[in-house]
């Protein structure tokens, strides 16, 4: 991959592909297109304008679900490289009550971009999945041959589904095609640009959202909690609304007063493990992938008896004709450590200086009990994290009342 080599970010304003993005201008890449779905990108492109008034950097605003406008995207601009991070996420409740769109939006996006680099010959793909490609009981850590081995998690399962089918996507095409196209499944991410919404974001940028709140709440702060609201409106709540109003949406979320005391509630019983990454680490790994890492080599990882493969006239479709079973050829990117969801919540409670008391609520489910990945392949490939979550939490709450 040159410096001016031409390179599709997919999802290029989202929290991974934004941190994509600023990686590939980092390291001083000058010829990238990114695609973006939202009507309203401008958040995003303020940390870019720079970039774009020089031409390093342009935007496309395409519905990567629609087969016909990712394939004129493809026909017209035939990018070299691909990183594949478009995609509908989201939380525990979103996910288990949008089942439908979940896996839906995520095969057909999938499905489009994977073909159609196939189709217009692009040199390189990198597609992201996630971690909750493994079972619901997956043995820890969860090393990359555990997958299907197992019943996944129930209320994710649409949208593991949707990665799982994209990950073997990829696999299958090297196979059959001989593309080079390689699959990651980031551990749960954060950073910059995180989602905020109380009702589809994830643990992080949740937990301290509602404790940035109660802290305003706690101090009757009410500058602070309209800033907030009108930044970010909670079911069409924003800083205008009356005080009774704020207080009922508030306390919808979590957010209670009682007694001049403030509560934070959090679902489940705060007992299961995750693992957490900072987005521009694993906007790194990939780049670092992209540049360095081809499908045969990963294939001299997991198979060893096939490590003179790349130099050797025996194609990975040649194997799948001999009879050899190629399977679970994607890198799982972490750090390889964990923490238990109370021990961030007190992390977080920390981190923002809130002084009322968290509730956890057994009530609610906990998900999957312990989730951290086997991190050995990303690791022999030369690739380690550099942030960690005590220092990621501080850089995300300070980013966050910058952005309020």
């Amino acid at each position: 991959m040159n410096k001016n080599s031409k390179i599709l970010v997919a999802g290029a304003t989202g929290l991974v592909g934004s941190a994509i993005v600023r990686e590939l201008l980092r390291s001083g890449y000058t010829n990238i297109i990114g695609t973006y779905r939202s009507k309203n990108p401008e958040r995003t492109y303020k940390g870019f304008k720079e970039y774009i008034e020089k031409g390093f950097i342009r935007f496309i605003q395409i519905d990567l679900t629609d087969q016909s406008a990712t394939e004129d995207l493809f026909k017209n601009l035939k990018p070299e490289y691909i990183f594949l991070a478009a995609a509908k996420v989201g939380g525990i409740w979103a996910n288990n009550i949008y089942r439908a769109d979940f896996i839906y939006q995520n095969l057909q996006i999938q499905n489009n971009v994977i073909h159609y680099s196939c189709k217009y010959e692009a040199k390189k793909l990198l597609f992201l999945g996630s971690t909750c490609i493994y079972p619901r009981n997956c043995p820890q850590p969860m090393k990359e041959e555990y997958l299907l081995t197992d019943i996944l998690e129930y209320t994710n399962e649409p949208y593991a589904i949707a990665k799982i089918a994209g990950l073997k996507m990829c696999e299958s095409y090297n196979l059959q095609y001989g593309t080079n196209f390689i699959s990651v499944m980031p551990t749960n991410l954060y950073g910059y640009w995180d989602n905020f919404d109380l009702e589809t974001s994830h643990v992080i940028p949740a937990l301290m959202r509602k404790m940035h709140l109660a802290k305003c709440l706690d101090e009757n702060n009410w500058e602070c909690i309209r800033k907030d609201l009108d930044k970010r409106p909670i079911e069409g709540i924003n800083g205008s609304a009356s005080p009774k109003d704020i207080i009922y949406i508030l306390k919808k979320y979590g957010i209670k007063g009682k007694d001049g005391k403030v509560s934070v509630e959090i679902w489940g019983t705060g007992k299961p493990k995750r693992e957490f990454l900072w987005a521009d680490d694993l906007a790194n790994a990939c780049v670092f992938l992209m540049k360095n890492i081809n499908f045969e080599d990963i294939l001299s990882i997991v198979y060893p008896d096939l490590s003179d493969i790349s130099s050797c006239s025996c194609s990975p479709f040649e194997l799948v004709r001999q009879g050899k079973e190629i399977r679970n050829t994607h890198i799982n990117i972490g750090t390889g450590e964990e923490i238990s969801i109370k021990d961030l919540a007190f992390l977080i409670k920390k981190t923002v200086g809130f002084e009322g008391e968290l509730f956890f609520n057994p009530q609610k489910p906990d998900g999957t009990p312990r989730k951290v990945t086997d991190v050995t392949r990303i690791r022999k490939l030369g690739w380690k994290h550099k942030i960690s979550v005590s220092e990621g939490v501080k850089m995300l709450y300070k980013w966050y009342k910058e952005e309020t």
